[in-house]
């Protein structure tokens, strides 16, 4: 398993994982043998393109898989249980809300149309905290007031179909909070917003976790919406983490040609009058099994050894790993795309005068 060095000790540790799902008499491998440990109130951002896992890993943590997928293997540990043996929804609903809560990215299937805000937020409080009557009534009202609602009292009366898109997701993040959970996992929260909003609920999810003392997980497929909430990204390609690091780490000094190319697909690196960079290809078709680095169709920087055996994961800094046989000492040096240089050495720059 892979050691990180971190002060703060693992709230979540997933060993060995693999998901698998039936479909039409055929096995598709969604999480291909992951090893991730998450810290007691750290920031976690999960990256990579659709269909990568990202979610279905997520959503293993919450008994929230379909009816058609499974655990093959592995271990979830949560306060010393197994999460990956739970078996009904009894056991799931001990960990599903007051232990982990979910963010999701379309606030308008979250949301019963037939109910007020209010009532759904006090369903939680009621439910999770024992609350009752007034008491439960206040409480909920505080939680409108923490996620930037005003006029609360008479938002509190109000349908969702009277709200923004971004006053909607606001109220989804209040329902999670009134479950009191340790992690709050946010999956694609600011996908259906425009830029000024979803700056404005990252701004607020970073002040919650504080507040609450939360840790968080994001799912995004963007890098550059992680940037600045960010303690560590792990990269995931394919079903599988192919590189894990502090934010500052992945963004100024990635290993991986993967996240080579996530992050030449920023719109900031692209020049003026150009095509902005796309990732040539398609991911692997995980109904069959995959040999050797599962990105190596796709990398122009792919050695034979790629296309043969999966790579280890190699130490990059105590907090840094990279799963390429491009960091093997035996491999031939590659520089990253002369773009991406350029965007490292001035990070590299700016981290150093700070």
């Amino acid at each position: 398993m892979m050691e990180v060095t971190q002060t703060k000790s693992p709230i979540l540790t997933i060993h060995n994982l693999v998901i698998k799902f039936t479909l039409r008499g055929r096995v598709l491998t969604a999480i291909r043998n992951i090893s991730l440990d998450l810290y007691k109130g750290e920031s976690l951002a999960i990256v990579g393109e659709s269909g990568s896992g990202k979610s279905v890993l997520m959503k293993s943590i919450m008994g929230l898989l379909d009816k058609n997928g499974y655990i093959d293997q592995g271990q979830i540990i949560y306060n010393d249980r197994d999460l990956a043996q739970f078996k009904t929804e009894q056991e799931w609903l001990s960990i599903r809300g007051k232990e982990v809560a979910m963010v999701t990215q379309d606030p308008m299937t979250s949301l019963n149309p037939l109910k007020t805000i209010g009532k759904q937020i006090e369903e939680c409080v009621i439910l999770h905290q024992n609350l009752k009557g007034k008491v439960a009534y206040e409480e909920t009202l505080k939680l409108l007031k923490d996620v930037g609602i005003y006029d609360v009292e008479k938002r509190y009366k109000q349908y969702p179909h009277e709200f923004s898109g971004g006053m909607r997701q606001r109220i989804v993040i209040a329902i999670a909070l009134a479950c009191k959970p340790k992690i709050l996992i946010c999956d694609e929260p600011t996908t259906a917003l425009d830029v000024t909003i979803q700056a404005q609920i990252l701004q607020l999810l970073k002040d919650l976790q504080q507040k609450y003392g939360l840790t968080t997980v994001y799912i995004t497929h963007d890098l550059g919406v992680v940037a600045k909430v960010a303690d560590r990204i792990a990269v995931m390609y394919a079903g599988d983490v192919i590189e894990i690091g502090k934010t500052h780490e992945i963004f100024f000094n990635g290993k991986h040609p993967y996240t080579w190319a996530l992050l030449s697909s920023l719109p900031q690196l692209g020049s003026k009058g150009e095509q902005l960079y796309s990732i040539k290809g398609t991911p692997p078709n995980l109904f069959q099994e995959i040999k050797g680095d599962a990105f190596a169709p796709r990398n122009q920087y792919a050695l034979k050894i790629d296309f043969v055996e999966r790579p280890p994961f190699f130490q990059v800094s105590d907090t840094h790993y990279a799963r390429t046989w491009l960091l093997d000492p035996l491999a031939p040096k590659v520089e990253p795309p002369e773009a991406l240089q350029a965007f490292f050495e001035e990070g590299r720059r700016y981290a150093h005068e700070s």
